[in-house]
């Protein structure tokens, strides 16, 4: 058995990577080839500190586990991560544990491939203007993983409440995506937002990464054709997005149960805005062409997803694999 740090993960794992291994578990699950339980979600203190425990078992990889992860506000005050957790994998033939990852760079980094998937798969291709809702933890990985899915950005802009914070984080993009994922990023516009109504009516694609339980985005900022990827409400309660613009939109979810349970669409089915109709299907059978996308250019489409053990179950399975080869973390001898 073999314990990875964060640090040896992100020896072994590159945002490339994670975007493709992510697909490769959203197809495996269009092929009913994974399971996914039931995730126990427990708040400390509502809006501020929070644990979620998620497991799965890839059949196709003959591995399962599980990741518990935990998100304290707080702790930015206190100069420790916000986020922070673990992932156990292990082999389904004998039961035998294969390792432990920390889960802090696993979760941002497969989160940010699943939102960078939805809008390569339904966004405009000519979309140039990207809008992430949210400066904290994940919005480094959403801009990273986006710039690599979407080589036609030019500009990308970002909204938070805290303008002086907001401004440090823009101004630092450049310099983190090279020393962090080794990207260049030279061509690209970093904008912060003054006013989040016209940064919405002027994106082609926004990406929300918050903790929000009251809409933020409203249906009238939303042109024609926008795609939208929901990553931040993964709880009961939490809502990015007005639900207007999910009545309005063609909807695809990473995984349809635990959407409709604790998704960006739980609230507006509740409501009776919408119903399962309105679901047009899960991104797997998407990517694999089970079911269509976008067919015209002023659809406005929305990718709601919650997020899966199994892609982190995966991820780290591909990075202990990989630290094996390099020697890198610590191994026991079972």
């Amino acid at each position: 058995m073999r314990i990875l740090s964060d640090k040896d993960v992100k020896k072994v794992l590159n945002v490339q990577q994670v975007i493709d291994l992510v697909e490769a578990v959203y197809k495996s699950k269009s092929d009913h080839k994974t399971e996914t339980w039931p995730t126990i979600f427990y708040d400390f203190v509502p809006g501020k500190a929070d644990m979620d425990i998620k497991s799965g078992y890839l059949k196709k990889d003959k591995v399962f586990g599980h990741k518990t992860v935990t998100w304290f506000a707080d702790n930015e005050e206190k100069n420790i991560p916000t986020l922070m957790g673990l992932i156990t994998v292990f082999d389904a033939e004998s039961g035998q544990p294969l390792g432990i990852a920390e889960a802090a760079f696993i979760t941002g980094i497969r989160t940010g491939a699943s939102g960078a998937i939805g809008a390569k798969y339904l966004a405009r291709k000519d979309s140039e203007n990207l809008l992430v809702v949210g400066s904290g933890n994940q919005a480094i990985y959403q801009i990273a993983s986006a710039l690599y899915a979407l080589p036609n950005l030019k500009v990308v802009r970002i909204a938070a409440r805290d303008q002086v914070k907001l401004k440090s984080f823009v101004d630092s993009l450049p310099h983190r995506l090279q020393s962090e994922f080794g990207m260049e990023a030279k061509t690209i516009i970093f904008e912060t937002v003054d006013c989040l109504e016209h940064a919405a009516s002027n994106s082609d694609i926004i990406i929300t990464v918050t903790s929000s339980r009251t809409p933020i985005i409203k249906m009238e900022w939303i042109k024609k054709g926008t795609h939208i990827s929901c990553i931040g409400a993964d709880m009961v309660g939490k809502q990015e997005i007005d639900s207007r613009i999910v009545s309005n939109a063609i909807i695809f979810l990473d995984d349809k149960e635990h959407c409709m349970q604790v998704g960006e669409i739980e609230i507006p089915l509740k409501q009776g805005i919408i119903t399962e109709k309105n679901i047009s299907g899960e991104i797997g059978d998407l990517i694999l062409g089970k079911i269509n996308g976008r067919t015209d250019s002023e659809q406005i489409t929305i990718f709601d997803a919650t997020g899966m053990a199994i892609l982190d179950i995966y991820a780290a399975k591909i990075a202990l694999q990989s630290a094996e080869e390099n020697d890198l973390g610590v191994e026991f001898n079972n």
